[in-house]
């Protein structure tokens, strides 16, 4: 993933009317944080990842939404939702004419751990072609998340449901299902709960139900999930959001796992056994997520 546009943000002073004041074209090459920035030595801090077809960028209010939600969750200051809006829109603007499928990354850490001043940036990117996964299908496998499914409840300290900067955890987790043959996992709570993937949402269709995971388990409000909902009400289908255990999944006659970058990617195979991939239904999750207005 190479960057191949930069803008950052002078989040010292508001933006008010005139978001393009404190937003600035940089060169990728460019240093932007301090080394004592705590988004470097602590990943104290929050992203989104948006699509962008043809410089549009999809789903921009649900991602504004959930920055906002993680900002909370973290006690970062509120952003200012236009400022953020505006700094994706001239990021992907910028690349619209050399990548029609690229997708922009916006991030605010808490700053140099001295003083109270955020740091806020964007960056344009050109991410890894879904197409091969959204044709033949993703192998995955369940890894024990290692919390209870209340933890959100219990230890709110734990920031289950923040879209936070600390990734090693997931990247750990891809990592082991390489070593198992897998492309991707979905996360079991240590009581049992299937949850989310690393970086993705999971939708299994059970008894010609779309069935969804609900947030308060401590997953990521699903902003590309939602969307492939809307389309399957669309359509006349029936979703639910329920909790749903191992032995569901091993009943579910399609399972699917949403991201922005990736789309509605099916599963077929979950632990070494194979799952139908519904390429009719794929393709229909995926055509919708690409008409999509902003």
């Amino acid at each position: 993933m190479q960057p191949l546009t930069l803008y950052v943000l002078d989040l010292s002073r508001p933006a008010g009317d005139d978001p393009d004041a404190v937003i600035t074209r940089r060169e990728v090459t460019d240093a932007v944080l301090r080394t004592d920035d705590l988004g470097v030595t602590r990943g104290d801090g929050i992203f989104e990842t948006i699509l962008v077809h043809h410089g549009l960028p999809q789903a921009m209010d649900p991602h504004l939404d959930r920055f906002a939600r993680s900002a909370a969750m973290m006690d970062l200051p509120v952003p200012e939702r236009e400022l953020w809006r505006r700094a994706v829109e001239v990021t992907a603007a910028e690349m619209a004419p050399h990548a029609p499928f690229a997708a922009v990354k916006f991030v605010m850490t808490r700053g140099v751990e001295t003083e109270e001043i955020p740091t806020g940036f964007a960056y344009g990117f050109v991410p890894d072609d879904p197409t091969r996964a959204r044709l033949d299908g993703i192998d995955v496998v369940l890894l024990d998340r290692g919390y209870r499914h209340d933890v959100s409840e219990t230890s709110p300290w734990l920031l289950q449901g923040a879209k936070t900067l600390a990734y090693a955890i997931n990247k750990a987790a891809l990592r082991e299902a390489a070593r198992r043959g897998a492309h991707d996992v979905i996360f079991v709570s240590s009581d049992g709960y299937v949850l989310e993937g690393p970086n993705s949402t999971l939708i299994a269709r059970i008894d010609s139900t779309y069935v969804t995971i609900p947030t308060s388990l401590g997953v990521l409000p699903g902003t590309t999930q939602g969307d492939v909902f809307a389309a399957l009400d669309l359509v006349g289908a029936q979703t639910r959001v329920g909790e749903l255990f191992p032995a569901d999944l091993s009943r579910a006659d399609a399972m699917w796992l949403c991201s922005s970058t990736r789309g509605a990617a099916p599963v077929r195979s979950l632990d070494g056994t194979p799952v139908a991939v519904d390429h009719d239904v794929t393709a229909m999750m995926n055509d919708a997520l690409g008409a999509r207005e902003r």
